[in-house]
C-alpha cells in the first residue's frame, strides 16, 4: 500500500471529476491520502471529502499563503474544530498545512511576514496542546521554521515538499520529522532534490503528490496539467530508481514512515478489521 501524505483532494480543481480521481488513485494502489486544509473556511470541505472517500484522512490548519485573508479568530476556530473532531470517526491526523512562505513577494516582509509568523507560532502551540504532529509548508523558509520548531517542540510531523540543504534535512530529522518528496523528484534538472532523495536515510522519507499542484515531469504540454494522487506509484518508482533499490522496498519503507510520522493514521490502520 502507498500513502500519499499530502493531497488536496478537496480542491476546486477536482470539483468536476473528484469521484474518478479518487477511484483511479485507489486502483493504482494508493491506499491512504492525507488531505490538509488551507484555511478555516475549508475545514468543512476537508471533513466532507474525508467522510465521502474511505482512506482519506484530514489535517486542519491555516496555510501561510492564506494568512492575509484569515480572520483573527481563525486560530480559535481551529482549536474548537480539533476539540470537536478528535475522537470522532474522522479524527484529524495532524495540524496542517501550516508554516511560512518566503517566496511570495507580498508575504516576505512587513505586515505580511508578521502575520504569517503569528499564525505559525499560534498553530504550533495548538499542535503541542493537542499532541498532534504538524504538516509544514517550508518554501524558502527552512531556517525560520526550524527556529520555531526548536522553541515549541511539536510532536514531529512532515516537512512537505522538502527542498533544503543536507544540513537542514538532518535538522528536521533530529527533531523527529519525515521529509516529503514527490513530483519535483521526477525532473532531471532538480539535482539537489534528487541527490537528497538518493542519499538521505530511507527511514526519513515519505511520498506525496501535493495534488493538484507540483505537476511531474512526465505530464506533456497541452495535457491535463493537474497533479493527481494516481501518480504516486510513479513517484515511488522514481525514488526506487534513484536509490537503486526494489520498488517494494520503497513502498514498504515510505508507508511505514508515514505511519510513524502520523500516529493517528497508524491507529486507524491498527483498528481496521
Amino acid at each position: 500500500m502507498l500513502i500519499d501524505t499530502h493531497c488536496h483532494l478537496d480542491a476546486a480543481e477536482f470539483a468536476a471529476d473528484r469521484d474518478d480521481i479518487f477511484a483511479r488513485a485507489q486502483a493504482a494502489g494508493v491506499g491512504a491520502q492525507v488531505v490538509p486544509a488551507v484555511a478555516a473556511a475549508t475545514f468543512v470541505d476537508v471533513q466532507a471529502c474525508c467522510r465521502r472517500y474511505g482512506g482519506c484522512f484530514p489535517a486542519y490548519g491555516i496555510h501561510p499563503m492564506y494568512t492575509p485573508r484569515a480572520g483573527n479568530e481563525d486560530c480559535a476556530i481551529l482549536r474548537r474544530w480539533l476539540t470537536a473532531e478528535l475522537g470522532g470517526p474522522q479524527a484529524p491526523v495532524a495540524v496542517g498545512e501550516i508554516g511560512l512562505d518566503l517566496y511570495v513577494p507580498q508575504l516576505q516582509q512587513g505586515e505580511g511576514l508578521a502575520r504569517q509568523e503569528a499564525f505559525f507560532v499560534e498553530q504550533l502551540k495548538i499542535a503541542r496542546d493537542f499532541d498532534l504532529p504538524v504538516i509544514l509548508h517550508i518554501r524558502r523558509a527552512v531556517d525560520p521554521i526550524l527556529k520555531q520548531l526548536r522553541r515549541f517542540r511539536p510532536r514531529g510531523g512532515i516537512a512537505h515538499a522538502f527542498n533544503g540543504s543536507r544540513q537542514q534535512a538532518e535538522a528536521f530529522i533530529a527533531l523527529g520529522f519525515k521529509l516529503g518528496f514527490g513530483g519535483s523528484m521526477t525532473f532531471s534538472g532538480s539535482t539537489r532534490i534528487r541527490e537528497l532523495a538518493t542519499t538521505l536515510p530511507l527511514e526519513a522519507l515519505v511520498l506525496e503528490t501535493d495534488a493538484p499542484d507540483i505537476p511531474p515531469a512526465f505530464l506533456t504540454p497541452g495535457s491535463d496539467r493537474r497533479n493527481k494522487p494516481e501518480y504516486l506509484p510513479r513517484f515511488a518508482l522514481a525514488l526506487a530508481e534513484l536509490r537503486g533499490i526494489p520498488l517494494a522496498a520503497v513502498t514498504t519503507a515510505t508507508s511505514a514512515n508515514a505511519l510513524a510520522a502520523l500516529p493517528g493514521l497508524a491507529a486507524t490502520f491498527r483498528a481496521a478489521p
